[in-house]
């Protein structure tokens, strides 16, 4: 079968794929990965501020158990394979969406299995602002949304791009995996084509696609967190 891959047939039916269903399949994944990433940084995000402001010597504690209850829902959510969780998440999804297959359906399972590493990545680059500077707006009379709001995220900009980015990345990665259950997007024409009906050549031009996304988000991102690191553009001044 593969050393059939390059013939002149082969290739003329791959292209017409790639004419006719694969503008729409990466639309659908483009889609899917930028919905997902920013549902899962609206409930990672303040995760991650809540795992360094709310521990013990944080500038909010929170109770030691709710901070506990909170690590191992985490954990444990990060733990499981995403196409275990897809199918663990199906009666929420189906509450949700009203149907488990299709591309907005598979948003539910993305975002779930995204936050946690969402909150994580967000508390390692909240974890790098310098002591100094809180106490130091704790000693000007800064109240704790204060110094989150107006310290502690302005000055882990750059890390938090940074970090988003591995997240979109991730998410991208996953988004291919949800064509398995139905999910739209390029990854359920790599199932469809390269894996039940054996046309190999189609399934490479969709992880070539997948690879140049990556690649577009990886860059855009990287120019982001660099044009908006304080330090960088001191040093050019």
């Amino acid at each position: 079968m593969l050393d059939k891959i390059f013939d002149a047939e082969v290739i003329h039916e791959a292209l017409d794929i790639l004419a006719t269903e694969f503008p729409l399949a990466l639309w659908e994944t483009v889609y899917v990965t930028i919905l997902a990433t920013a549902f899962a940084i609206v409930i990672g995000l303040p995760l991650g501020v809540m795992l360094v402001t709310g521990e013990k010597n944080g500038i909010y504690p929170l109770p030691k158990t709710f901070m506990n209850v909170l690590n191992v829902i985490i954990n444990l959510l990060r733990s499981v394979p995403f196409l275990i969780l897809m199918i663990l998440v199906f009666p929420l999804t189906r509450l949700l969406i009203g149907t488990t297959v299709g591309t907005t359906a598979s948003i539910v399972p993305l975002v779930i299995a995204a936050f946690p590493f969402v909150a994580r990545l967000a508390e390692s680059s909240l974890r790098e602002v310098n002591p100094n500077t809180i106490e130091m707006a704790q000693s000007m009379g800064a109240s704790p949304m204060q110094i989150i709001m107006k310290v502690m995220i302005p000055e882990s900009i750059p890390s938090l791009i940074s970090n988003a980015t591995i997240a979109i990345t991730t998410i991208l990665g996953y988004s291919a995996m949800s064509g398995i259950i139905g999910g739209g997007g390029l990854g359920k024409i790599a199932i469809n084509y390269g894996y039940y009906r054996y046309k190999y050549l189609v399934m490479i031009l969709a992880v070539i696609l997948l690879i140049l996304l990556v690649q577009v988000f990886q860059s855009i991102g990287t120019k982001l967190a660099v044009k908006s690191d304080k330090r960088l553009k001191n040093k050019s001044v």
